[in-house]
């Protein structure tokens, strides 16, 4: 997802604050992904993914209390439907993923969506993409081989599950794109949240069971932490580019194998680890090639734009 970066004469410390607004989103995510595993011993991954979207939309209303009702005002509201529904897609199938896959595993595969952005920017987008940002492509997706490994025991069906989230969510972002030239982040924030509510409603009535009680504090975490990650990655994004927090946004992978470690006793294996390392490595050159062609890209339109003397 690419933001409109700081404006050149911000002052130094909103990079610092962008920092700790991405970092303690990279924390609420990693643990929503743990809360997601320990719920998904009792519910279904379905009906998990509709009680965040629930709880998430009421965390969502200090929002409109703040900003009001043009919070909700947009002229994009078809398009915030169909995107919607595919971030909703990509979070049933990333939960299913997270209840069947070792956690570390599951949150590496995530980190393949740059890759389909990179594609998909090309065919929806008309972007030029050159020889260097493919090649970082193809050894990405070598990287997902590793963690995958097709035609070994080690391969399952919850990896091309955790990959077809990944698909789904390089979409979204391609899609906020676009939604984010002209809409605030909190309405992308608020719209989203409740969106997904009526969205991921049908996938949870099929597998529906009345969840317990001592289970009720976990799934209202569940949505605080949905809700309360996405405002800090929309927000720290705002304020600084993708390419200077994806070190930081990659944090995440560490905290949940920390946590997998400890509450799960599951550790990565070599592959996990190896093949993460490259997929990482691609997308992290990815976002520093296309913030370093944006910044060309607005410089030669600065310079076209002035007057010839």
């Amino acid at each position: 997802m690419n933001l409109p970066a700081a404006a050149s004469s911000a002052p130094a410390a909103l990079p610092r604050r962008a920092v700790v607004l991405m970092i303690a989103s990279t924390v609420c995510f990693g643990s929503m992904a743990v809360l997601i595993r320990i719920a998904s011993k009792q519910l279904h991954p379905f009906e998990i993914a509709f009680l965040r979207s629930f709880f998430g939309a009421l965390a969502a209303l200090p929002l409109l209390w703040r900003n009001g009702l043009a919070t909700l005002h947009t002229d994009r509201i078809g398009f915030y439907v169909v995107r919607c529904a595919i971030g909703a897609v990509s979070m049933l199938a990333g939960f299913w993923a997270i209840a069947h896959l070792p956690l570390a595993q599951a949150i590496a595969l995530s980190y393949s969506s740059p890759l389909f952005v990179t594609i998909g920017a090309v065919i929806f987008l008309g972007e030029l993409v050159r020889r260097r940002r493919w090649s970082a492509v193809i050894a990405g997706f070598i990287g997902v081989l590793v963690i995958v490994r097709p035609g070994t025991d080690g391969f399952t069906m919850a990896s091309l599950v955790a990959l077809f989230s990944a698909l789904c969510s390089g979409a979204v972002t391609i899609s906020i794109k676009f939604l984010a030239r002209r809409d605030p982040p909190d309405t992308i924030v608020v719209l989203t949240t409740w969106l997904w509510v009526p969205l991921s409603l049908p996938a949870a009535v099929m597998v529906w069971q009345w969840p317990s009680a001592d289970l009720l504090p976990l799934l209202i975490a569940l949505g605080l932490l949905g809700t309360a990650g996405q405002y800090l990655w929309t927000h720290a994004l705002k304020l600084a580019e993708a390419s200077t927090l994806a070190p930081f946004s990659y944090l995440q992978l560490v905290f949940v194998a920390l946590l997998a470690w400890l509450l799960f006793n599951e550790t990565p294996d070599e592959w996990t680890v190896i093949g993460a390392s490259i997929v990482i490595g691609a997308s992290f050159y990815i976002a520093r090639r296309e913030a370093r062609l944006a910044r060309e890209r607005v410089l030669r339109e600065r310079v076209e734009g002035e007057p010839q003397i």
